[in-house]
C-alpha cells in the first residue's frame, strides 16, 4: 500500500514538473514573438489633379531600421576565446637542536644518555591550474526592433526556428543597436550589438538524448559528499 502511495507521489510530481517546463517554454516562446509597428492614425487622402496619395513614392527615407517593428538583419561574427593558467610552489624546512640543560656544570643525562633534542619539519605545496574555453558562431538573423530609446537608440530582439526531422535548432539575440551602426544594407554586426545575449540551442528528442537525467545531474552536483 505505502508502495503504491509513493508511485503515484511521484507521477504526480513529474506530471506537475512537465506542466511547469511547458507554461515556462509558452511564456518564454511568447516574450520572444516578432514585434509588431506601432500603428498610426490614417491622414485623409490628398488627391489632386496630378498628385495621388496612393501612388506617391518615398525617394529621400532611410531605409534603415528606425522605428518599432522595422526588420534589421544581424551578422552573426562571434569568435572569442579565453585562458587561463596557474602554479603555485611552497617550501618551508624547520631545524631546532637543544642542548642538553646543565646542572652545577653537567650535563643533564637520562638513562647515561645526554639530554639533547632536536626537532626537525619540511613542508612544502605544489599545485597548478588551467583553464581554456573558446566559442565562434557566424551566420545572420534578422530581428525587429522592439523599442526606440530615448537616446536613438534601438532595442531589437528576434529569433529563429529550424525544424528537422525530431529535433528544432532554436537561436535567439536581443541587445541594443546605435542607428549609426546600421550600414546601408540595414545589417549591424553582432560585435557592435550592446548588452548582447545570444542563445543557440534545441528542442526535441536529439536535444534530450544528449541531456543527462535529473538523478544523474543529482549524482553529478556539489550536493553529494562523496
Amino acid at each position: 500500500m505505502l508502495l503504491r502511495i509513493a508511485s503515484v507521489s511521484l507521477l504526480a510530481a513529474a506530471l506537475a514538473g512537465c506542466g511547469a517546463i511547458q507554461e515556462h517554454q509558452r511564456l518564454e516562446d511568447a516574450k520572444w514573438a516578432a514585434t509588431a509597428p506601432v500603428e498610426q492614425a490614417t491622414p485623409a487622402a490628398a488627391d489632386g489633379s496630378i498628385y495621388h496619395d496612393m501612388q506617391n513614392m518615398e525617394l529621400f527615407n532611410d531605409a534603415r531600421a528606425h522605428r518599432i517593428g522595422d526588420i534589421l538583419t544581424i551578422n552573426l561574427v562571434e569568435a572569442m576565446q579565453a585562458s587561463k593558467k596557474s602554479e603555485t610552489t611552497t617550501s618551508k624546512t624547520d631545524k631546532v637542536n637543544v642542548g642538553a640543560p646543565q646542572i652545577l656544570g653537567q650535563s643533564l643525562r637520562i638513562a647515561g644518555q645526554t639530554a639533547n633534542s632536536s626537532l626537525n619539519s619540511a613542508n612544502s605545496f605544489d599545485g597548478a591550474g588551467s583553464s581554456t574555453q573558446s566559442n565562434q558562431l557566424s551566420g545572420q538573423l534578422t530581428v525587429t526592433v522592439a523599442q526606440r530609446l530615448s537616446n536613438g537608440n534601438l532595442l531589437v530582439k528576434g529569433e529563429k526556428w529550424l525544424t528537422i526531422n525530431q529535433g528544432q535548432e532554436l537561436i535567439r539575440i536581443s541587445g541594443i543597436v546605435r542607428a549609426q551602426d546600421i550600414g546601408q544594407d540595414n545589417s549591424v554586426d553582432s560585435t557592435r550589438v550592446a548588452d548582447a545575449r545570444i542563445t543557440y540551442t534545441g528542442r526535441g528528442s536529439l536535444n534530450e538524448a544528449n541531456t543527462q537525467g535529473w538523478l544523474a545531474k543529482f549524482f553529478n552536483s556539489k550536493w553529494m559528499p562523496f
